[in-house]
């Protein structure tokens, strides 16, 4: 019987994820995750419930399960980098550091040490092995395909995971969870990143780094409002500007760190908020080597985006991606995910 360590949220997906695996006849062993601590109280962070939550679950499902807390690790491989992109006027995105970094390095690394076979979680996404190679796969839900945040997965890291969910609907899921009785099968799906919670991000980002006001301008350099901080703005926001005046809305088209600017434009299709192209550092390709260059394929550069066809290109450690029609509010720390069809190749981090 080949054992399986299963990464238990308090969530839905990974409940569902145990009791599958627990049905198809593997051993299964819970494994509840604790990557922050710092302010982790009930008013911002879920963890405490979600511990009970996991908990739970195990025992309806029976199986056993353990807590390790992963927080040092966390701050040291995720959250200095979150601040070092945030202080570069970047915005990152620390879900694809801390699937690479935590759920399939970390938590991979503990599993092995308990003797487990292999690990699972309740992440949306395939894996397929193909001639001795594993190849990562969109999931069957194309809403809730979480590939994107997982382009950073090596192919030992592949060769050792399971995504039972991957060919299932999300309503399915919480059908099975009900049909089985587990407590958590209506519980509210997590969003966003537990170490902010609930709290307000600007809040949040202040007392970690330190903010320095400036002026909004026009790419002409009319002045037309002040900023708070460079860091709490990103490419393509609307909301929180409050630039007055008449006319179209406004839009943050990109920051000159240099001057302290933050460069804003008119209008959802102002020319500078496209980009038929861009560049891109730090890249990982999923099967071990950068696929074909001046092929078609396709590329996300936001997770809620459809697959825009593009062609791919590589000067030395620069990626090149040339988009078949330009792309709105392409933003610097973010990811591109480059995809052929359904399989995820990889992608790197988006620089201009």
């Amino acid at each position: 019987m080949k054992k399986v360590v299963v990464g238990m949220s308090g969530g839905v997906d990974s409940a569902v994820s145990a009791l599958l695996l627990k049905q198809q006849g593997y051993e299964v062993i819970g494994l509840f995750m604790k990557n922050w601590e710092d302010d982790d109280t009930e008013e911002y962070c879920s963890s405490r419930q979600d511990l009970i939550d996991a908990v739970s679950v195990a025992d309806r499902i029976g199986i056993a399960i353990e807590a390790v807390n992963f927080s040092k690790e966390y701050k040291d491989r995720v959250f200095s980098h979150f601040l070092e992109e945030y202080r570069a006027g970047r915005t990152p995105n620390p879900d694809v550091l801390c699937n690479s970094e935590i759920k399939f390095k970390a938590f991979l690394d503990h599993a092995m040490s308990l003797g487990a076979d292999c690990i699972a979680t309740g992440h949306y996404a395939q894996v397929r092995e193909v001639d001795g190679a594993f190849q990562l796969l969109k999931a069957e839900d194309g809403t809730k395909d979480q590939s994107y945040f997982l382009y950073r997965l090596n192919q030992a890291q592949l060769s050792k995971t399971i995504f039972p969910l991957g060919k299932l609907l999300k309503r399915d899921v919480r059908k099975i969870a009900e049909n089985a009785g587990l407590p958590n099968h209506a519980k509210r799906d997590s969003t966003g990143i537990c170490f902010i919670g609930e709290r307000k991000f600007r809040e949040f980002l202040n007392r970690y780094l330190p903010h320095e006001p400036g002026e909004m301008q026009t790419p002409e350099g009319k002045v037309v409002g002040q900023h708070i901080g460079l860091m709490y703005y990103t490419i393509g926001q609307r909301q929180g500007l409050e630039i007055g005046g008449a006319g179209d809305a406004w839009y943050v088209a990109g920051k000159d760190m240099a001057k302290n600017a933050l460069i804003v434009v008119q209008g959802h299709d102002h020319p500078l908020l496209f980009k038929g192209g861009l560049e891109f550092l730090d890249a990982n390709w999923v099967g071990g080597k950068p696929p074909h260059e001046n092929w078609v394929y396709s590329a996300k550069t936001r997770y809620r985006q459809m697959d825009a066809p593009c062609c791919l290109s590589k000067t030395g450690a620069v990626g090149h991606v040339a988009f078949a029609e330009p792309q709105w509010a392409v933003t610097p720390g973010q990811s591109v995910v480059i995809y052929e069809s359904r399989v995820c190749l990889g992608g790197g981090v988006i620089v201009s």
